[in-house]
């Protein structure tokens, strides 16, 4: 398994039968920055994967690569060797944090009252 960002998709109106409603993406794996093992950086590779899980552009999502691929129902009977089985939340090594997802979004406070006396 690997975790990747997904950086676009795929048309393809031309493919085998099984293919036809099968959700393209393109992802670049992430690797763990060797330097001081607080962010993710990209690997400047790109797969195509068949998307299992409904993610989108700019995700962080798991991988799997090879005859992994093809042991979720959606994939089974696909020709494909590399598929999404899931979004990631975070990221965590040893101490850092280098991705949290699963944080709830800040609320915007409001003023009120405003205007001057």
């Amino acid at each position: 398994m690997f975790i990747a960002k997904i950086t676009g998709s795929l048309v393809s109106t031309q493919k085998v039968e099984s293919m036809v409603g099968q959700k393209l993406l393109i992802v670049e794996p992430l690797r763990v920055d060797e330097q001081d093992q607080k962010s993710l950086k990209g690997t400047g590779r790109s797969f195509v994967v068949v998307d299992t899980v409904g993610a989108g552009e700019g995700e962080i999502v798991l991988c799997v690569q090879g005859s992994s691929a093809r042991y979720t129902p959606e994939t089974k009977s696909l020709p494909v060797d590399a598929a999404i089985i899931g979004i990631v939340d975070q990221v965590q090594v040893g101490e850092n944090m280098l991705l949290n997802q699963s944080a709830p979004e800040p609320v915007p406070t409001r003023r009120r009252g405003g205007g001057e006396r």
